[in-house]
């Protein structure tokens, strides 16, 4: 048996992932670039909020409850979601048909959809399925209407190249994204959240490793490398939110916890560690509440657990700490305490949950060297009542605080005949509520005596970032009875052919596209540039006759307008129709339209924009210059910069770098 795990918690970048048995799988889901999966509906998405959300899009209200799978188990993420006594509003977006409310039976995948998803396969040197079965995955949390999400394998085994090593691919799937959500009220009875459609339905490419992953920083590098592959088709979304990597994290005196939300690839590093302090944390922990119980200690590492053990271990700490909710609202009655007395005033309830000897173990807030919080119990008891809705909690350590009392703190000690070893939970919200929190609180603190339990945690975002790499519960890992067939989605063949014939088509590799691009005098930032924005089959289909530098940097800088229009304009510039310092205002009169060569060449002849006669421009410098011929003397090639606005004014529509090279050599034949 592996020795006890060693580390300082309070220092989580110098915990050894090895000693510690660390293991890591990522999933990654990015949205593709075509229509919906299953309604051929446009993947369109539309920026609102709650606030600018159009008046004529219709809204519709549901609730949703979970049920027995085919197996004739709820799913324990089902069952704690219909709990939250929530209803669903969905604000109907042009692009959120029939089959998006649920009132539609599902048509096939999307064929472009599956291409994509095959070429990610091939790409990962993945098996493909023979025959595609989509699945219904149960979601109850209101993101999907139908309370359930579709999802197909794709391919199996697969393998992503890193610099570390090999990391295996266990599956790749193609799958519905969710309906995203715009807010969240509180009712007297629950909640309301509202979800805007148009996201719902979109596919989603699913990749999810194998425990390869060696080290923290490993997981950034496979993450970074699964987006290369994805980026390779040029057929996935790009921006925020786009692409999301969750993160499959465990140590061996620990469980695995799925961790959402790492949206920057930089910071998964840092959650990781924070994520293993945590889960060593709490072992240690339970081993310190067992003693104190006289009960049989937790083994270093997981595969050693005696169930037998762990079920008697459960059975004496549900004795210990049991339900006992007591309501404490007199004891607040005339508080000093402003978020009590306004939640008192607006009908809410204070409830205490007493928690025998369990005084001095929540903590108190300690931040690592870093400035992360370190993990403590009492942030995991608030976590599993902030899933109930409610704000947060009190917990005896650290109170008095928050305008609450010491007499107020012993009032309720006295209320609940709490000994000094004891401890407590206060919440205050409507009673219904503040019961389901307090019950939620309870099961955590429970769960202290065990491992730390198997969930799905979410990275704490402060305004769109995360605040310090730390995570929070969101709800139980799902059970084996989430997933079962889709009887409206009949299944589909993958032909031997189809799949020859994307596998033997792969698109091309970054090393293929620079070498394409390094046949064209452009530079070496430019080369990068275009590759990095997707441009560049963009830029060698219009290359043509057109100069390299010229035309890669005209669609740098005009990434959106048609290229064709681009490319007419700049030939114009090159055949002399049309002077370079009116290329910038061609491009904006013509924005969002394709337009052909002769119909620009009309609208530069009509608008008088060719360069000026150069015979012409000659007289008009040298003219100037003679003029001022004592500034000339007097400031030397000085006098360049003021005398350029004169010409240029003088010489209405003539190309500017034309003009600086004739008055140049001008000046400089007045100063020999």
């Amino acid at each position: 048996m592996a020795g006890e795990p060693k580390g300082d918690v309070h220092r989580p970048s110098t915990l050894d992932p090895e000693q510690l048995g660390f293991m890591c799988g990522i999933e990654v889901h990015q949205q593709l670039a075509t229509g919906k999966l299953h309604s051929r509906q446009s993947g369109e998405l539309y920026d609102v909020t709650v606030d600018t959300l159009p008046e004529d899009w219709p809204r519709f209200e549901r609730r949703l409850r979970a049920s027995r799978g085919e197996g004739g188990a709820v799913d324990v993420a089902a069952r704690f979601e219909s709990k939250r006594n929530r209803t669903f509003v969905y604000a109907q977006s042009p692009n959120a048909g029939l089959i998006e409310l649920d009132e539609q039976p599902p048509v096939g995948l999307d064929q472009q959809a599956l291409d994509i998803a095959l070429t990610v396969a091939a790409l990962l040197e993945s098996q493909p399925v023979s025959l595609i079965q989509t699945m219904r995955k149960t979601v109850v949390d209101g993101s999907n209407t139908s309370g359930f999400q579709r999802t197909s394998l794709i391919a199996t085994d697969g393998v992503l190249s890193t610099e570390e090593g090999p990391v295996g691919v266990d599956v790749v799937c193609l799958e519905e994204d969710s309906a995203r959500k715009l807010d969240t009220v509180d009712l007297p009875h629950g909640q309301q959240v509202m979800y805007n459609l148009d996201r719902l339905g979109l596919p989603l490419i699913e990749i999810a490793t194998s425990p390869d992953v060696r080290s923290p920083d490993h997981a950034k590098t496979t993450a970074m490398a699964l987006g290369r592959v994805l980026r390779r088709t040029r057929r996935v979304r790009r921006g925020l939110g786009s692409i999301r990597q969750d993160l499959n994290v465990s140590i061996g005196a620990g469980d695995r916890v799925e961790i959402k939300g790492c949206q920057d690839l930089g910071w998964i590093p840092r959650i990781i560690r924070l994520e293993m302090a945590r889960q060593l944390h709490f072992y240690r922990l339970a081993n310190e509440l067992r003693a104190s119980l006289h009960l049989p200690s937790l083994p270093p590492h997981r595969d050693h657990d005696d169930e037998a053990v762990e079920s008697k271990v459960a059975a004496v700490v549900a004795e210990h700490l049991p339900l006992s909710l007591h309501d404490a609202s007199a004891v607040f009655s005339d508080t000093e305490s402003g978020m009590v007395a306004d939640a008192l005033s607006n009908g809410a309830v204070v409830l205490a949950l007493p928690l025998k000897g369990m005084f001095g173990r929540f903590g108190t807030k300690t931040l690592d060297e870093d400035g992360a919080q370190l993990p403590r119990l009492g942030r995991e008891l608030a976590g599993a009542a902030k899933l109930a809705g409610v704000k947060g909690i009190f917990h005896a350590d650290e109170l008095p605080a928050y305008g609450i009392t010491a007499d107020e703190v012993q009032s309720v000690r006295d209320l609940l005949a709490l000994e000094d070893s004891d401890g407590f939970v206060l919440c205050c919200a409507p009673e219904w509520q503040a019961q389901l929190a307090l019950e939620a609180v309870l099961t955590r603190a429970r769960k202290a005596w065990h491992r730390t339990p198997q969930e799905v945690r979410n990275v704490v975002v402060r305004k769109g970032a995360p605040e310090d790499g730390t995570t929070s519960p969101m709800r139980p890992l799902p059970g084996r009875s989430r997933m079962y067939p889709e009887t409206d989605v009949p299944p589909q063949v993958l032909s031997v052919e189809r799949w020859t014939s994307i596998s033997e088509d792969l698109p091309m590799s970054d090393e293929q596209r620079s070498a394409r691009l390094g046949d064209h005098d452009i530079s070496k930032d430019q080369s990068e540039q275009l590759r990095a924005r997707e441009l560049d089959d963009v830029f060698c289909e219009h290359v043509g006759q057109l100069p390299a530098k010229a035309w890669a940097a005209l669609l740098l800088n005009n990434a959106t307008a048609s290229p064709q229009t681009l490319a007419n304009i700049l030939s114009l510039r090159e055949d002399g129709a049309l002077a370079r310092d009116h290329v910038d205002a061609v491009v904006q009169a013509h924005a969002g339209r394709s337009v052909s060569r002769e119909e620009l060449s009309e609208y530069c002849a009509n608008h008088n924009l060719a360069p000026a006669d150069i015979g012409g421009l000659e007289e008009v410098i040298n003219s100037i210059v003679a003029e001022r011929l004592s500034f000339v003397q007097e400031r030397g090639m000085g006098a360049m910069g003021p005398l350029m606005g004169v010409v240029m004014q003088a010489a209405g529509g003539a190309d500017g770098k034309e003009v600086s090279a004739l008055l140049r050599a001008a000046i400089q034949s007045v100063l020999e």
